[in-house]
């Protein structure tokens, strides 16, 4: 890395690749070349992923993504970093680039209409409008916007059967859904599956929360807590500032000042939310993993064994 700040740049773009696997050792050469670090997804439905480094750097990913078939339009949200937020490049391959499990949604043909952040306030308000976080349930506790629904999923791949169990109770009445994500990607799919099931009056937070903290002024914000993201910084708020959480680095969950100060959270080893679904034994290799990263971060490099949760 150069003195150049740290970039963060959030992208991704449904669009048909005929060989995902055909770009995935170009793209990687690529991102090593300009000593960018991070995760990148490549699927037959597109790419998703979150890269850091420098802004020359990011700036020439992206180009290069940019000429990937139907990437022109690609999707970008930019943040800093005080410290690199990932210790390794990887580009992957995937059946999708976030996981749904339903093959014949198609967000790049049909999705919900966009709401830019500076309208999600009202639309939001109105009475005949039912508001759904489409986020996991761990990523809701650290925030969410006042007055969500929270489907308590602990995985993306479980909204569809959500919703069709909960269906007839939302849309009583004719009310409109607008959702939410944290980039505005899962969000592409939620929308694409309900007007698959025959929902029209559905609307996304463009950009997602993402773009919403960083562009609505916090004395005008319905947003509460801190937004989840899947790389060191844990947590942002307001402006994109770092936020309160921790990672806990045995379930992947963050965790708040609040349980930090709970007996059950240890550093690296345990937190409250996970504190009865790990074994002793886990834990014991918990604990000796977390001893081998503060050595090697004494010596200044990283544990080859760290490992972060990736995002859906």
């Amino acid at each position: 890395m150069t003195d150049q700040p740290i970039q963060v740049a959030a992208l991704y773009r449904f669009t048909p690749f005929d060989d995902p696997a055909a770009l995935r050792e170009p793209l990687l050469a690529a991102c090593e070349g300009a000593g960018i670090r991070g995760t990148i997804l490549l699927a037959r439905e597109g790419i998703n992923g979150t890269i850091a480094g420098t802004p020359d750097g990011i700036a020439a990913v992206l180009d290069r993504i940019r000429a990937l078939p139907g990437c022109e339009p690609l999707d970008v949200k930019y943040s800093a970093a005080s410290e690199m937020p990932f210790n390794r490049m990887k580009v992957r391959l995937k059946r999708e680039i976030v996981t749904m499990g339903e093959p014949d949604i198609d967000p790049a043909a049909s999705v919900g209409r966009y709401v830019d952040p500076g309208d999600w306030n009202a639309l939001i308000a109105d009475p005949d409008t039912i508001v759904i976080d489409t986020r996991n349930d761990y990523e809701v506790a650290a925030g969410t916007f006042r007055g969500a629904i929270d489907p308590q999923t602990a995985s993306f791949r479980d909204f569809p059967e959500w919703f069709r169990e909960h269906r007839d109770d939302l849309l009583s009445g004719g009310k409109r859904v607008a959702m939410f994500c944290t980039g505005g990607i899962r969000c592409e799919k939620s929308t694409s599956f309900l007007r698959s099931q025959g929902v029209e009056d559905v609307f996304h937070l463009k950009g997602g929360i993402l773009r919403y903290l960083e562009t609505v002024p916090e004395g005008e914000s319905a947003w509460d807590g801190d937004c989840f993201v899947f790389d060191e910084r844990v947590s942002v708020t307001h402006g994109l500032a770092p936020g309160d959480q921790v990672l806990c680095r045995a379930c992947r969950r963050p965790v708040g000042s609040e349980a930090c100060r709970d007996p059950a959270y240890v550093e690296g080893v345990s937190c409250p939310a996970c504190i009865d679904e790990r074994s002793d034994a886990q834990r014991a290799r918990y604990a000796e993993r977390q001893r081998q990263e503060a050595l090697a971060k004494k010596r200044g490099a990283a544990h080859v064994g760290a490992r972060l949760a990736s995002s859906g």
